[in-house]
Parts: structure tokens; C-alpha cells; sequence
């Protein structure tokens, strides 16, 4: 029955029989019902579940969160009240919601509401629909019926062993070059009647490649599962089948290889392939008549390791020799009689098998060769114009029993191939051909980052041209918004290189570069990009999958490693590479509004502060650090720091310091956000100490440092962190802008002290030294690299000259996003997007215009919706379109146009007319002074 105050809310004149039920505005009207609809809103869309996926199969949260956003297209412009059905069918979801029926809830929010309904399982198809109130109460239409699948959600839902083959069994004690060799594996079922529904749920210790019936069951999909700390959680995948079986004979089959999961970190070789990679698979057939089989990985498997790819490495590369080849091994018709038995190991019940939390790695574009830059004999350099990663697809003429080697790099050395800069890492591929001919090759289990390659071995007698090569781009399956562009070339192209560096490092982790030898998750690298990486790219997911890691990393006494997964190599944690912990959750919050990434790492979050406290004497930290590493021109008392000055001239524990009170800060917020008043308390009086504490430790009453040296970083820190007294903020500005006058307004600043000077000088309202900084030519410069040929940022200011070739010094990573760092610039200040409340439900739009730029255009997408600007300056004038989104407000600042001129929608502008905008577009025109 309808309820009396249902009907006023839907705004429906009705006629009901008294047995109509109307739980659906979109069911079929029957007979003794009619309807007239006063007036119903635009449905919502884009609906998404969790960190914004879209109808997901093997999806991680059993405790989903829903979002949606009201339709641009909608008259609404602001939300009143939601209600939410869930259901376990669509029938069930149009008659009777039997998950959870949110009934109307009074709330403005579009993002991250929690499922309030009967807990979900695994396997399970969920379905859901959405609609609002506007600012009306007038309701909206359903949104169309989303769904998700849930994949399995823990271990005992796993039938399957680990499987592998026996050669590579521990107490076998197999040699390295075994391990390393990939395995094969294959089983034979039989499918007994008509299919509803086939589901295969796989993962890996190390890399996986699985095929069904002779296809592969993914063709973009590539080095899955991807990283995870392997001894506490393995991310697992699930795939639809059911359109690949058929009735009678099916085979299921993958190869496999180690992967991250045997692989060496740095060059730390005895750790090499060692663990012997294994896999899981399920297949779970359910038949139309209700009976279900499931294809488990058992001993019942057949396994070789006699096949064409004879070793792979991520760091290393990979070996294909023809000759090996077995042509349809992943067919039913192959003959696997001579194959071995695969041995079986139970799952280990300390080792969290759950779905994969955000897009795999995959094959996203392909680039064709920009130019052939010498051919000698059998050897050819090709230039693909572009350093990024991934695999080449490769077609060459070959000679049989001739060995072709394939190398990688990102530049040329004064003309030379060129790969010093990738250390240890031999980031090389072989092939070997039994037969003369034309070959197709393109490597499987391992990538490589680089822009050139330098094929040997081919026919000598052939001409190289550019169908020879394809480069096939790999990253983590992300949406790139690639929503800014200026009037100025070279910012245009630094926009573009760091959105390289993005793509390039966005790699199933956050790398810190992806062709030498590290290729790790360093946690510095990744504070100072998390944010900038949100304007760019759609992924939250990404990020908040990771930080699972980081807790799973994180020691008991709260200690954070310095790069995650962690595996042995370096010990010890670093202030400004740990702060992690507390950083990225809360910047995550601040342009999501989602409470659940706090939720999450809260308990993290104290952790690392315990452990701050822990490294501290009197509230000074005595913490390691990288310092403010890499920053440019040392002084040459730094350069005996067993780096050549690497970790910059500011004071360790100046640094430490105040990434301790910064991290207590953080968590006393995220506490204000969680409601936990106690922490508060505790929180501010151990931060207010620490305040005390860096100002009387490091400065004199003329802000002079007592220890180390005046460096930039010293007054930024000080400044962004709030550790300076209010009266002394003006002094140390001052200080800084003496300091950056003495270096001809060029930065001196590293990984930390970088983002910090952007923000400190807008916070300053001295936008014009930004410019100046960025708008640099010469070293240290983000133009620098771009002068000098560079297609990504680099690790070094000054890692490359056209001239000169490589650095000397080391340290020479062509593709570090770290750096990019200032593409929050071009949001945050030259469009003027920020946020004023966490998630951009309340903006001000402030563009930070200059004589440098006469247009630029950009956007962002909120939880809302997009944001978009787009500003031209001609002659004096001034004209911005801007679009708020829905259910946002906006405050638009431009004081430095003339209000008496300025005019909004071709009106002339009331008193306070750029006050709280409510959704729409906007075209605002003025008069401006610059």
C-alpha cells in the first residue's frame, strides 16, 4: 500500500485500487491505476559502487558504497533526500527489494552512502537503482538498475590448491634457473549441459596468463595479479566464461612465471628467482537445471615446463626460443601425455586470498615507430618519440639459429644506445628462431620502460622500416581526464610529460620509476603526488588499494617501510617517505568527502605517530631521512653524504621534526572528521608541543637556523606546516623570498620541499613568483627538461642534456613522477579549483592569472561532477566561462578584475554576485589588471 505522505512526496494526483502496490515509479502502470505526474526529475547516473566502479564482476566489499550524481540535463540542481533499492534480482528489485530498501533519507549526499541492507556473499549478483528529492521535494524517475557481483571474499571459499610443477618444488631444492624458467599447465573437463552461468576465479604467487578452449580469456589483461604483500594478501580475479565453453570437451590452461613474487629488489641477485611460482584457478559452471561443476586446480593438472618462453624477469627481461614452441597447447585437441602432474599445495589460512581492489594492469594504446635512427648491419635503433612502458610487439625478418636481441632506453648518450642509467637491470629480450622467415614476437612476463629500442640479429640483408616495431602501452586500467591545456607551448607539454609520468608509474602500484632496478612503491614519491594524480586520473581506487598494502606493511611498533610492498633491502623508515601513513589518507579525503579512507587507516595513521614518538627525545625527532632528496646545487659540505649530496643541505632533524608534527596534525583532523574526541585532546596537546619544541630547537628570534644551513625547504616547512608563531610567518616569508631572489628566483628545493614552495607562495598570494619559477628556462627547471628533449619528468633536475648526454652523477631515472608535483598548480591555482569543504560540494574558484598566459582551459571531475573552466585575456579584458556542477555550490574570486566592469551572463554584476553559485554555467567579463 502506498503511504498517504508517499504520494505528496512523489507530487502524484492519483486513482489506486486498493491492492496496487507502487514500490517502482517505473513499473508497469496496471489498469486501475492511473498517474498523472505533476512533475518527475531526470533520473540520477553515473551510477558506481565503492571508489567508482561501474557494474564490476568480482567485486572486493561486501559492505558496498553507492554513489551517483544528478544528471547534468536534470532541472534539479540540488539533492534534498535519496532512497537506494537493493535487490538479488532484477525482478525482485521492480516487485519487492529483498536486500534493502533505504526508504527516503534526508541527506544532500551523492557519494559513499553505506549499504544498510542483509549482509551480501560471495558470488552473489546484487542489483541496485537509485532516485532523489530536488530542492523541490519533487522526486526524481529511477535510475536505470546497476549491478555488481561479488567475487570470493575469503579463503574458504576456495576449493582449489596451489598447483605447480614438480621440478620446482621446494624440497626438490630447484636451481634459479628453474624457478626462472615459466611453467605451463593445462586440464581437460567435460561441460555435461546447457550453461547459465560459467565464473573462473584465478590467481597467481608470481604472473599468470590464462587461456579457455585455444583464446586467451583476456587479451588486454598482462602481468595479473598484480603486487600485493604476498605473506599477507593475494588480490585474485574473476572472469565471465560463459559464452567460451561449450558442451562436450573444455580446456582451461595458463602460463606462469614469477613475477614480483620471486623477483630481487635493486640488485640484490641472491634473492632472485628463489620462491617457485604457483597458481589457483576455480572454474565454477552453473547449469540452466540448477546443477553446478567446479574445475578446481588440483594434481589432476599437467604441467611442462618445455615451452617457448625460457625465462622472464621483470627486471630482466624475457627469452623466447621457437624451437620450444607447442602449437595448440592450450587447445583440447593437444596431446599432454608426456606432460608431468602438477603437485598440489594447500592454501596457507595467513594469507588473505580477496578480489583484486582496483583495474588491472592492461595493454591501454599502441604508438607506431616516429622515426629509424641508424641501421649498421644487423643492428637498428628505433625511436618511438615517446618514453613510456610496456612490451613491444615486434615483426622482423630473422634467420634461423640466429639469436636477435632486443634492447631498451629511454635516451640516446650523445648519440649512443644508452643503458647505464638502468643499473642492474638487463631490461633485455632475446629471441632465438629455428626458422627463416618473418616472426611475430612480443613479450608476455616482463615490462620495460623506455622510449628507444635497439634491435640485433635480424637479416642484415633486410632494410629496417616502421612496421617493424609497435609499442603496446601498459598501465593500471585507468581513466585519464587529460583536462588542461594553456596558451603557452612548453606548459602544455609539461601538462602532457607528467600525465606520461602518470601512466608510466601507475603500474598495479605507485613505482618510483619503472625500467631500473627499483621500480618500488617509495612512499615519498607518493605523498607528493597523490593529489595532483586525482585531478588527472580517475584513480581513487588505485590509491586506496594501496594503502591496504601499506597496512599490511606497517611493523607492529608502527614503523612504515619506505617503499611498499616491502621486501628486504632497506630496513629503516624515513621521515617524509613514512608520513604516508598520514598524508595520502587525508588528501584522499579531502577531494573524495569519503569517510571510509579514514575508517580505514586511522589506526595506521596513530601507528606511525606512536612511532614518530618513539624516535623522538623532548618532541625532537631523531628519525632517518632521504632529506630533501635530490635537490639541486649541494653545498660541498653535503656531498660527503655517501649520495654526492643527494639528501640535500636542510637538517635531517629539522625535516623529521616537522613531518612529525605534520603527521600529528593530520590525525588530529581525521579525528575531528571520526568523532573521536579522547584522540583530540591527546592529539593537539602532543602537537602543540612539538611546536614549541621546532621553533625554540632550530630557530633564533631572528628565524635564523641554530643548526644546518638556511636552505628554501627549512622556511617552507615551517610555513606549510604552521610551525612558525602567526606573528613570525611574515619574517619567514620574507627569508624565503631572499633566498629564492639569491638563486635568480630558481627553486632549490628536492622531493620535499618542492610541492611546499607552490603552495606556500599561492597561501602568500605571491602567484607571480609561481610563474616565474615555473616559467624557468634554465637549471633547475621544469622547462629545463623540456629544452632538453624530455616526453616525461625526470628524477633529477638536471638528469640529461641534448649535449651532454646522462648525468654523471647517478641517479638518472628519465620517467620519476615526483616532480610533477606541480600540475596541483595548474588546477588548484591557474584554474582556481579548490576545495572548501572535503569531496567539492562548496568550491572557490580563485584562477591565478598572469602576463604569461593569455588563455587556459581545464576542469575537474568532483564526486558532484565536472568542474570546468576555461579563461582568455585579450587586450585587457577578460572573459571565464565556468561550470559548477550539480548539487555544488561555488565562490568565484578575481580581484584583480575590475568589479565596476565586470559583468556575469551578460549582466551587470550585483554586490556579492560570485558568493555561493549554484549549479550552471557561468560567463563572466571584466576589465583586468595584471
Amino acid at each position: 500500500m502506498i503511504k498517504l505522505n508517499s504520494i505528496k512526496s512523489l507530487g502524484l494526483i492519483s486513482v489506486l485500487a486498493l491492492s496496487v502496490s507502487c514500490s517502482d515509479a517505473n513499473s508497469e502502470i496496471k489498469p486501475a491505476l492511473v498517474i498523472v505526474s505533476e512533475s518527475l526529475v531526470i533520473a540520477p547516473n553515473m551510477l558506481k559502487v565503492g571508489e567508482g566502479f561501474k557494474d564490476p564482476l568480482g567485486y572486493y566489499e561486501a559492505e558496498p558504497r553507492f554513489s551517483w550524481e544528478i544528471s547534468t540535463k536534470a532541472k534539479a540542481n540540488r539533492q534534498t533526500a535519496y532512497q537506494i533499492q537493493v535487490a538479488s534480482s532484477e525482478s525482485a528489485l521492480v516487485e519487492s527489494p529483498d536486500l534493502w530498501n533505504s526508504d527516503k533519507v534526508l541527506s544532500s549526499e551523492t557519494s559513499w552512502v553505506n549499504y544498510g541492507g542483509i549482509p551480501l556473499k560471495s558470488r552473489q549478483k546484487v542489483f541496485w537503482k537509485v532516485r532523489f528529492w530536488d530542492e523541490n521535494d519533487q522526486v526524481s524517475n529511477w535510475s536505470r538498475i546497476n549491478t555488481f557481483e561479488l567475487g570470493l571474499l575469503k579463503n574458504a571459499d576456495w576449493k582449489s590448491q596451489w598447483i605447480g610443477h614438480p621440478d620446482t618444488a621446494l624440497k626438490a631444492i630447484p636451481s634459479k634457473e628453474t624457478v626462472a624458467t615459466p611453467q605451463y599447465l593445462r586440464k581437460t573437463f567435460q561441460v555435461s549441459a546447457d550453461i547459465k552461468q560459467a565464473r573462473l576465479y584465478i590467481t597467481a604467487k608470481g604472473l599468470f596468463k590464462p587461456f579457455i578452449n585455444g583464446l586467451q580469456v583476456s587479451e588486454k589483461d598482462v602481468m595479473t595479479p598484480g603486487w600485493t604483500p604476498y605473506q599477507k594478501r593475494i588480490e585474485t580475479l574473476t572472469y565471465d566464461l560463459t559464452e567460451k565453453l561449450t558442451q562436450g570437451e573444455n580446456t582451461l590452461a595458463a602460463s606462469l612465471a614469477g613475477g614480483w613474487y620471486s623477483g630481487r629488489v635493486a640488485d640484490l641477485k641472491e634473492q632472485d628467482h628463489v620462491l617457485p611460482p604457483r597458481l589457483l584457478a576455480q572454474l565454477e559452471i552453473t547449469y540452466e537445471n540448477g546443477q553446478v561443476d567446479i574445475i578446481t586446480t588440483d594434481n589432476n593438472w599437467k604441467t611442462t615446463q618445455e615451452g617457448p618462453i625460457r625465462f622472464a624477469s621483470n627486471y630482466d627481461g624475457e627469452r623466447y626460443e621457437q624451437g620450444y614452441e607447442m602449437p595448440g597447447w592450450t587447445s583440447n585437441s593437444f596431446n599432454d601425455h608426456n606432460w608431468a602432474n602438477a603437485i598440489a599445495e594447500p592454501l596457507d589460512e595467513n594469507v588473505k586470498l580477496r578480489p583484486k581492489r582496483h583495474e588491472p594492469i592492461r595493454f591501454i594504446e599502441e604508438l607506431a615507430i616516429e622515426s629509424i635512427v641508424s641501421q649498421k648491419g644487423d643492428v637498428v635503433i628505433l625511436d618511438f618519440g615517446q618514453n613510456m612502458v610496456g612490451v613491444p610487439r615486434i615483426n622482423i625478418p630473422v634467420i634461423a639459429g640466429q639469436e636477435v636481441r632486443i634492447r631498451f632506453a629511454e635516451a640516446l648518450h650523445k648519440g649512443a644506445f644508452y643503458t647505464d642509467n638502468y643499473r642492474s637491470a638487463l631490461s633485455t629480450d632475446y629471441y632465438l628462431p629455428n626458422q627463416t622467415g618473418n616472426i611475430e614476437y612480443q613479450p608476455t612476463f616482463t615490462y620495460h620502460g623506455y622510449r628507444y629500442i635497439e634491435i640485433k640479429g635480424f637479416d642484415p640483408s633486410k632494410i629496417a622500416t616502421k612496421d617493424w616495431a609497435t609499442a603496446l602501452i601498459q598501465h593500471s586500467d585507468i581513466k585519464l581526464y587529460g583536462n588542461f591545456t594553456s596558451s603557452h607551448t612548453k606548459l602544455n607539454q609539461l601538462s602532457e610529460n607528467i600525465v606520461w609520468g602518470l601512466r608510466s608509474n601507475f603500474y598495479d602500484i605507485p613505482l618510483d620509476c619503472p625500467q631500473r632496478d627499483e621500480r618500488l612503491g617509495w612512499t615519498g614519491d607518493a605523498n607528493v603526488f597523490v593529489t595532483p594524480s586525482m585531478y588527472m586520473a580517475d584513480v581513487y581506487g588505485f590509491w586506496s588499494a594501496w594503502l591496504e598494502s601499506v597496512r599490511e606493511d606497517q611493523k607492529e611498533d608502527g614503523m612504515i617501510p619506505v617503499y611498499v610492498p616491502f621486501v628486504e633491502w632497506i630496513n629503516w623508515a624515513s621521515s617524509g617517505w613514512g608520513d604516508a601513513a598520514t598524508i595520502i589518507p587525508w588528501e584522499l579525503y579531502m577531494v573524495t568527502g569519503d569517510k571510509t579512507i579514514l575508517v580505514d587507516n586511522y589506526d595506521m595513521m596513530k601507528g606511525w605517530v606512536n612511532y614518530h614518538t618513539s624516535h623522538s627525545t623532548k618532541h625532537i625527532s631523531n628519525m632517518k631521512t632521504f632529506g630533501d632528496w635530490l635537490q639541486p646545487y649541494p653545498d660541498a659540505s653535503s656531498l660527503d653524504d655517501g649520495e654526492g649530496g643527494a639528501h640535500g643541505d636542510t637538517d635531517y632533524s629539522l625535516i623529521s621534526t616537522a613531518f612529525y608534527a605534520r603527521s600529528v596534525e593530520l590525525t588530529i583532523k581525521s579525528a575531528k572528521v571520526l568523532n573521536k574526541t579522547d584522540d583530540v585532546k591527546k592529539l593537539s596537546a602532543l602537537h602543540k608541543k612539538i611546536v614549541t619544541a621546532y621553533r625554540e630547537h632550530f630557530f633564533d628570534e631572528q628565524l635564523l637556523p641554530k643548526k644546518g644551513m638556511t636552505t628554501q625547504t627549512s622556511y617552507l616547512l615551517g610555513l606549510e606546516f604552521g610551525l612558525f608563531k602567526p606573528e613570525e610567518k611574515g619574517l619567514a616569508l620574507e627569508k624565503l623570498i631572499e633566498l629564492l631572489h639569491k638563486a635568480d628566483n630558481h627553486l632549490r628545493t628536492g622531493f620535499l620541499g618542492t610541492p611546499l614552495l607552490i603552495s606556500v607562495l599561492k597561501t602568500a598570494d605571491r602567484s607571480d613568483l609561481i610563474y616565474d619559477l615555473l616559467f624557468k628556462e634554465t637549471y633547475p627547471s621544469w622547462f629545463y627538461s623540456i629544452n632538453n628533449g624530455a616526453t616525461t619528468t625526470w628524477e633529477r633536475w638536471n638528469s640529461y642534456t641534448i649535449d651532454e648526454g646522462f648525468n654523471p652523477q647517478g641517479m638518472n631515472s628519465l620517467n620519476h613522477y615526483a616532480y610533477g608535483t606541480v600540475s596541483r598548480w595548474f588546477y588548484e591555482g591557474i584554474l582556481g579549483i579548490n576545495p572548501l569543504t572535503a569531496g567539492f560540494k562548496h568550491i572557490r574558484i580563485e584562477p591565478q592569472f598572469s602576463d604569461k598566459l593569455s588563455q587556459a582551459k581545464g576542469g575537474y571531475i568532483t564526486p558532484q561532477g565536472e568542474v570546468t573552466i576555461d579563461w582568455t585575456i585579450v587586450a585587457g579584458q577578460l572573459t571565464m566561462s565556468v561550470n559548477v556542477p550539480k548539487n555544488t555550490t561555488a565562490d568565484i574570486l578575481l580581484p584583480k578584475v575590475n568589479a565596476k566592469s565586470m559583468t556575469l551572463n551578460g549582466n551587470k554584476l550585483a554586490v556579492n554576485g560570485l558568493k555561493s553559485l549554484q549549479p550552471g554555467t557561468y560567463v563572466i567579463a571584466g576589465s583586468i589588471s595584471l
